[in-house]
């Protein structure tokens, strides 16, 4: 069947469902993350300095440790806002997101990441709105004056009100999470915030969870104890790779035959993304990095275990890398407990049901055409496109093509890799770009995208006539051969 003639019968459509609970939701994640998420880098060598130079670092140096408090209370709150406010409204926004992040940053008792990511925005939001007003009225000649002097002046009076009255209404706040976190952790509790958090990262939620809530208030325990068990909340990455190792072992069809690849990109990349769409497979399974998680976080708080950085991305290297001298033995036992137990959990539910899934997929291939082959749980290879997708306007030729994730750092670059590599043995003339779904560019001919982040890429979509397909699999060969093949019709190749 010729792709884009079924395809005309299509018209675009918002989805009833784009403004759902799940997609506002992961629009406030990815929005939170994209501030983050670009600063991470920062966060690392931050992390590597506390790790060597605090008094219970590996080589404590006075002269030196002089070095992390700075860097902790003054330039990653304003990487932050400096970055959200970009983010709103390019660097102009940028400019006066950190300078409203400097009211709230400066005299705080404790660290303003949190104060970075709201201030970043409402500055560059405010910026946007005045910029609006003077729009179409300046004379010629003036507007580099106006443009300075009304950055100037917004930027005085929101660093002021950000000084005298947000910053304590911040530090109540701040204070007051950190006051649950620590009743949590005073009660041993903390495991059961897995109940939760495993859930929300199949939901591609793992973003907003790690960096909106668990890093900045990681960060500030670090200052007082050397280190935090929030940073492995979420991103002990050993809950997943226990998962994957039982869908190796009992899984069944494309689900089996990809996760010993997707185990091992987990494990050393630490992207997380690969191994959320098991659970959706089947997902009586998330018990499995439920239980995993909950049983790593029991040994943290033990034993004290806790890294002195952010674990990000959440593989076993990066763990390594920021786990404070002392805590190497209670660090790896928390990762090799979550693989265990998740896995032994996983397998258990697998094994349950697996004669049955054997018999399903045989009888399966017993009625499908030769060559397209099953899998349960992911898309087969029959190169029709997605129902998703919109009409191609008439003559428009696919030329840029974007993958996009929550982070537009993880799965996505991977995805935009895999797909490269095929477009040039195919002799394709595009271009393959990774991005995050909420820095979709505006010359995208085409959108490539997770199942579970559709509704939020057709939001912000706006009524575009862009075609946008879904990927269940990222390592799923299948997958970038339908993409291919969409490509090549559309363009009459």
């Amino acid at each position: 069947m010729n792709i884009l003639k079924e395809e005309k019968k299509m018209e675009f459509q918002q989805p009833a469902n784009a403004n759902s609970w799940r997609a506002k939701i992961q629009r406030m994640g990815g929005f939170l993350s994209s501030m983050v998420m670009p600063n991470i880098g920062v966060f690392i060598a931050w992390g590597l300095m506390a790790a060597f130079f605090i008094p219970t670092g590996w080589t404590p140096n006075k002269h030196l440790n002089e070095l992390v408090p700075p860097i902790l209370n003054y330039l990653l709150p304003v990487l932050i806002g400096y970055t959200g406010g970009y983010n709103v409204y390019g660097k102009r926004g940028g400019a006066i997101g950190a300078l409203a992040t400097m009211g709230v940053v400066v005299g705080a008792d404790i660290t303003m990441l949190i104060g970075g990511m709201i201030m970043g925005p409402i500055g560059a939001i405010l910026m946007k709105k005045i910029d609006e007003l003077f729009k179409g009225k300046v004379k010629p000649g003036l507007e580099m004056l106006v443009d300075n002097f009304s950055l100037g002046f917004l930027g005085f009076a929101i660093a002021l009100v950000g000084f005298v009255a947000v910053e304590p209404i911040f530090a109540v706040i701040l204070s007051f999470i950190s006051g649950g976190v620590d009743w949590l952790m005073a009660r041993n509790l903390i495991p059961l915030t897995s109940i939760f958090v495993q859930p929300a990262q199949v939901l591609f939620l793992n973003n907003a969870v790690n960096h909106g809530i668990m890093i900045p208030l990681g960060t500030q325990q670090v200052l007082e104890t050397g280190k935090s068990l929030l940073f492995l909340v979420e991103a002990n990455g050993g809950a997943w790779v226990g998962l994957l190792i039982a869908f190796s072992m009992f899984g069944t069809g494309m689900a089996k035959k990809s996760a010993p690849a997707s185990m091992l990109i987990q494990f050393l990349g630490g992207i997380g993304e690969v191994a959320f769409p098991y659970a959706m497979i089947k997902p009586i399974t998330i018990l499995g990095p439920i239980a995993g998680n909950m049983t790593a976080l029991a040994i943290g708080q033990l034993f004290g275990g806790g890294t002195v950085g952010a674990v990000s991305p959440g593989s076993f290297l990066a763990l390594l890398m920021m786990t404070p001298r002392g805590n190497f033995v209670v660090n790896i036992a928390m990762y090799a407990s979550a693989v265990l137990v998740s896995f032994a959990v996983g397998a258990f539910f697998l094994k349950l049901s697996l004669k049955k899934d054997l018999a399903a997929e045989e009888a399966a291939l017993a009625v499908e055409p030769a060559g397209i082959p099953s899998a349960e749980g992911f898309e087969t290879a029959v190169p029709e496109i997605n129902e998703e997708a919109a009409i191609m306007p008439a003559g428009k030729l696919i030329k840029n093509v974007i993958i996009a994730c929550d982070a537009g750092m993880g799965s996505s670059a991977m995805g935009a890799s895999m797909l490269n590599t095929k477009a040039r043995k195919n002799m394709l003339e595009v271009t393959v770009k990774n991005v995050s779904v909420d820095n979709i560019p505006e010359d995208a001919d085409l959108i490539i995208t997770n199942e579970i982040l559709l509704e939020r890429v057709k939001g912000l979509s706006k009524g575009k006539q862009v075609p946008i397909l879904t990927i269940k699999n990222f390592l799923d060969n299948s997958e970038y051969d339908r993409f291919i093949k969409f490509i090549k019709e559309n363009n009459g190749e």
